[in-house]
């Protein structure tokens, strides 16, 4: 039975309570054992795994093994024999401790997995071979114990790669705010002071271009704020006389003052960020399949281990060969293949995905991707341009010329700033049309603008204007008026001399590819809903030409967070997609997070994916990358794990009476065709289809 989304009906409450919490959010390890610092990890990684290639050359070059098989002699010289147990031995030392070290919480814990199940066979490896080459109780194995730390330093330097999560969201938020404020004296002059300084009540001038210090109520001035970093709206708010006014948004024009409402911790700002840090933390630490497997194996590797020895202690005695069977039981419980059956996959993933503008800085968020069922869009920004066009055209008289009606509405509006007077002339120069010539310009303050063409009188303006000059709209256009208001869209009207001529619809306007990308992902059987701050009329239009199942309109920036929560709470995995700071606590809340790369800092930062091309279309190949990973991964992961299930009990001398067995390094050598194999089917993803 299918449980579909529904939109709430009532957004919570705002509330400013508790103190934001400037810390930096835990990461979260997919692998336990490893720690938190991703970035230190993969330097330590990456370092040994470098410096113990080099140092495992000369093992090799001087293994008896190697040599015998590959039919050459490395030169020999006085104390050569030496050489693979004392190069052996500084790989162990600088590779392969920091396996040990790591393994140490996984055994605390009682929870053994990769850590633990390398540090068993590298420690085996070592002891066995150093025992063999002062004993002569046969032959060691330093090739094997070397490229077993190399490989695995490898693999894990790939992931740790790969699993870096985004750590800098607190950070982007604060840099929203401004370090000073000019603060307004009890005199009518102002001083410069730190925002720290701020107390409710002061009252701060906030000049042209200058960002708000603190969340407040304007006293004096008019001007239009963006406040788009917040609400992710693209239109430019005005300001006046009892308006409030939130902290980090910009004032575009005008001066304003404003007494202080809300400073530090209590501001939306403040908020958002606790909001922010709440989300990341709050999320599970998912242990990866590589892990599960590893933890299943060491305890098989152990009993294993102990039921070889005890049987064939008991069958013909304890003596060096049952301990070479029990040897290589341990060591060879630890494939290559199941160390790169994750990590090569996720490396390739990564890589696959930047060719498809696809950036992939959270792996825990690629792997639940595929296990999303509700996709939620931001509507500005993701499925809209987050910019004003014109998105449709009435004329009064059909039989009128509509592209010399546009190209007279962006002549006159040609020497305008205002965001709908750069939406008209964008529409003018899409269809090329040329720069009609006009005179005398001047701006009708709050109505419109006027300007002279040829002997005409041409105005373009909203309905306020049509009040000015006291004209009245034809049938034609009072009718497409409407329908554009129902839809949440503003009007303009191109009025010359004494008639209307056009009407202009001016709204957000939607990416060509959203379309597809919506029912591209009904057809993966996805439901898709959308959240904006928006009317509930503009939104329900977007959503009815799109297709989308769902609507929440009118959403306060800190209630985007909590829708996502709400649809959580009903089963769905959630797929948050959005571009501005008030999305970043939902991207972070999400199973995943995706960020528009056009977006802000913030919003990219708080993603596990980030879509660099801005194309919502890039998430049904997100959607189809997880699903096409997870099936690799479980086939290498199967592989590896048949693999043990052969070679276990062949090393273990099932097979011993009928003269077959797996001595150390023939099982070392499977090993590495074990390793073979796995890349192979780890490379086959590149030819995966996403589109």
């Amino acid at each position: 039975m299918t449980t579909h989304v529904h939109p709430s009906t009532n957004a919570p409450a705002h509330d400013h309570a508790g103190h934001a919490r400037h810390e930096q959010a835990p990461d979260h390890d997919g692998h336990q054992g490893h720690g938190t610092d991703h970035t230190g990890h993969e330097a330590l990684f990456r370092r040994r795994f470098w410096v113990s290639l080099v140092l495992s050359v000369p093992v090799l070059l001087y293994s008896p093994a190697l040599q015998r098989w590959l039919g050459f002699r490395a030169p020999p010289f006085a104390g050569s024999a030496w050489v693979p147990l004392l190069f052996g031995v500084a790989v162990f030392a600088y590779g392969g401790v920091p396996f040990l070290r790591m393994a140490v919480p996984e055994l605390r814990a009682r929870r053994p997995g990769m850590m633990s199940l390398i540090s068993l066979a590298i420690s085996v490896a070592l002891v066995y071979s150093v025992a063999a080459f002062f004993t002569g109780l046969g032959e060691s194995f330093f090739w094997e114990l070397v490229t077993l730390i190399d490989i695995m330093l490898l693999g894990h330097w790939l992931e740790m790669r790969s699993v870096r999560q985004a750590s800098g969201a607190l950070d982007e938020l604060a840099r929203l705010m401004p370090d000073q404020a000019e603060r307004v004296r009890a005199d009518g002059s102002s001083e410069i002071v730190p925002v720290t300084a701020l107390q409710v009540g002061d009252v701060v001038l906030i000049r042209p271009g200058a960002s708000i210090p603190a969340d407040g109520e304007v006293l004096a001035g008019q001007a239009h704020v963006n406040e788009a970093m917040l609400t992710g709206e693209a239109r430019p708010v005005p300001k006046g006389p009892g308006d409030p006014v939130i902290a980090g948004t910009i004032n575009l024009d005008g001066s304003l003052r404003v007494r202080v409402q809300a400073v530090g911790d209590e501001t939306a700002l403040a908020g958002i960020m606790r909001l922010v840090a709440q989300a990341q933390q709050s999320k599970s630490r998912t242990q990866v399949l590589a892990d599960k497997a590893a933890s299943w194996l060491f305890y098989i590797a152990l009993g294993t281990a102990a039921l070889t020895a005890v049987l064939w202690g008991v069958a013909v005695g304890w003596n060096v060969a049952v301990l070479k069977r029990v040897v290589t039981v341990l060591v060879i419980a630890c494939p290559h293949a199941l160390g790169l059956a994750v990590p090569l996959v996720v490396a390739i993933t990564t890589a696959l995905a930047a060719r498809h503008g696809i950036l992939i800085r959270d792996r825990l968020a690629l792997e639940a991707a595929r296990e999303v069922d509700v996709v939620l869009f931001d509507k500005t920004g993701t499925l809209t341009q987050g910019t004003f066009g014109v998105v449709a055209i009435a004329l009064a008289d059909p039989q009128d010329d509509e592209d010399e009606a546009l190209a007279l509405a962006a002549a006159v509006e040609g020497d305008s700033e205002h965001l709908i007077a750069q939406a008209v002339r964008a529409a003018a120069e899409a269809r090329r049309l040329p720069r009609l010539p006009v005179t005398d310009f001047r701006a009708l303050p709050g109505r419109g603008v006027f300007a002279r063409y040829r002997e005409h009188e041409v105005y373009v303006g909203g309905p306020r204007l049509l009040n000015l000059l006291e004209r009245t709209l034809p049938p034609r256009l009072a009718a497409f008026a409407e329908q554009a208001g129902a839809r949440g869209q503003s009007v303009v009207f191109l009025v010359q001399d004494d008639r209307v001529r056009a009407a202009l619809a001016i709204a957000d306007v939607i990416r060509p590819e959203s379309y597809a990308a919506v029912q591209r992902l009904h057809d993966l059987g996805l439901q898709v809903a959308m959240v904006t701050g928006d009317s509930r009329a503009a939104a329900e239009a977007v959503a009815q030409e799109l297709g989308i199942d769902a609507v929440f309109a009118e959403v306060l920036p800190e209630h985007k967070d909590r829708i996502v929560a709400d649809l959580q709470a009903q089963g769905h995995r959630v797929a948050m997609v959005g571009d501005g700071v008030n999305d970043a606590p939902a991207l972070a809340r999400a199973d995943v997070g995706i960020a528009i790369g056009s977006g802000t800092d913030v919003a990219v930062e708080s993603a596990g994916i980030i879509l660099v091309r801005s194309n919502p279309l890039d998430v049904v190949k997100v959607i189809a990358l997880s699903r096409a990973s997870y099936r690799k991964m479980v086939q290498n992961l199967l592989w590896a794990a048949g693999y043990n299930i052969v070679a276990l009990p062949l090393a273990a001398g099932v097979l011993a009476p009928w003269g077959v067995e797996l001595s150390p390094a023939v099982g070392a050598l499977l090993m590495s065709l074990s390793t073979i194999i796995v890349a192979l089917n780890a490379q086959g993803l590149r030819r995966a289809a996403l589109a």
